[in-house]
């Protein structure tokens, strides 16, 4: 196949683009490296029983920067709705391990105090709201798979209809499940994101 003169590769492209860019600051290399080590810190700190205040202080003061950056953004991911008690623990480490991390301990307190409350609704009313929601949602898909039955079968009396045990149903559920944690994790969201832009 013939070359067609004024076409580049993408590789010259890229090649291109790169000579644009120039050499990388003495910043960005120890972000590059540094980053990704607080990242990994953070996972562990998840994972085992290490203490953030040791770990940081085996750093000059130039990396222990950007390793909190790294870690403050693996711990910030890790925070989630209060779902059961594997949750709420991990939420726990996770603040505590945060609050080690950020320098502004007054508003890290602050939008702790929002996340707080936000659980706390998440527990208690959500709790009613979810309990309530499947509740109607089995009442109606019960009665739909009765009506059905009747259509295919004709009058079908005493027959106990088990909508739980139907694949449909649960997915349903999932779904509902979903649409109402949607509330939450949006506000929870807000919530991340004022932790990251915080020094």
């Amino acid at each position: 196949m013939a070359e067609i003169d004024g076409i580049k590769s993408a590789l010259e492209i890229a090649m291109e683009k790169l000579e644009g860019l120039g050499e990388a600051t003495d910043e960005e290399r120890l972000r590059w490296k540094y980053v990704p080590e607080g990242e990994k810190l953070a996972a562990r700190y998840l994972g085992e029983d290490l203490n953030l205040v040791t770990e940081l202080g085996q750093y000059d003061e130039n990396a222990a920067g950007y390793i909190k950056e790294g870690a403050a953004e693996i711990l910030i991911r890790n925070i989630d709705l209060p779902r059961d008690d594997l949750a709420r623990k991990n939420n726990r480490r996770v603040m505590e391990g945060l609050k080690t991390l950020k320098k502004d301990k007054t508003s890290v307190e602050n939008i702790y105090s929002k996340i707080r409350h936000l659980f706390s609704h998440y527990v208690e009313q959500g709790e009613q709201q979810r309990k309530q929601a499947y509740q109607t949602l089995k009442t109606e898909f019960e009665a739909k798979l009765r009506q059905a039955l009747q259509q295919q079968m004709g009058p079908v009396v005493g027959a106990k209809i088990d909508a739980e045990r139907q694949p449909q149903f649960r997915e349903e559920w999932r779904r509902v499940l979903a649409q109402l944690d949607s509330q939450y994790l949006k506000l929870l969201d807000e919530c991340r994101q004022e932790l990251l832009a915080m020094p």
